[in-house]
């Protein structure tokens, strides 16, 4: 039987949200034109329509084991995030791509903790085996924040990966596709964006160079 949580919430659904946005779904069934790709991690915690509180259409996202970008190649026969990528950018134009990596990520833990398979294919395993560069980037594994500078490093060697596919690689050096880095804390809710020049990550600001952060939006409320 269809679990009932998703029944529930497909009933709330047609009771409010479709009727508000019928327009907008009748103009999203003859076509879509996002201009932001995420790629996330498939995390249930983390998910991008509702961290940037977005509606049907406005984002074209996709979501893996740990937020990873694979390198592009052409051997093998099923690349389903690559395949994702090329329609976004070469289907849909998008001019924006964000790697979103989030905090607690279990894919990255697996990892750094050399899991044991959960299944004799070890689809898992084989997956993030791709963290490695981001591993070498990351430095002592001893440190306490270890992880969080991990999930980072993946971030950071995800957008390296994106720029090995030459259609992404043509449209950065012509400036009209852009590359961005973020971080999401799930307790926290704050989002720490990555410095292109340096790498490293930084809370993010509105415009006005205004801090964005759940503590100073509380206290301005």
């Amino acid at each position: 039987m269809f679990p009932d949580k998703l029944t529930e919430g497909y009933r709330a659904f047609l009771e409010n949200r479709f009727p508000s946005e019928s327009r907008r779904y009748a103009q999203l069934a003859r076509t879509q034109d996002p201009d932001v790709l995420v790629i996330g991690c498939c995390d249930s915690r983390v998910s991008p329509e509702v961290i940037f509180d977005v509606g049907p259409g406005e984002l074209f996202v996709i979501r893996n084991v740990a937020n990873i970008v694979p390198p592009c190649e052409t051997g093998g026969e099923y690349h389903g995030t690559s395949a994702a990528i090329e329609f976004a950018v070469q289907a849909l134009a998008v001019t924006h791509i964000v790697v979103l990596g989030h905090a607690t990520c279990g894919g990255i833990k697996a990892y750094a903790d050399k899991a044991k398979p959960l299944s004799p294919g070890n689809f898992i395993g084989k997956w993030v085996s791709l963290v490695k560069p981001a591993e070498e980037k990351a430095g002592d594994s001893s440190a306490p924040d270890y992880l969080t500078r991990m999930e980072h490093a993946m971030v950071s060697q995800s957008i390296e990966n994106l720029m090995t596919f030459p259609f992404i690689r043509e449209r950065v050096e012509a400036g009209t596709l852009h590359l961005h880095g973020a971080h999401f804390g799930v307790a926290s809710g704050d989002l720490l964006v990555r410095n292109a020049e340096t790498g490293d990550f930084a809370p993010i600001t509105d415009a006005a160079g205004q801090r964005l952060s759940p503590a100073t939006l509380i206290r301005c409320t």
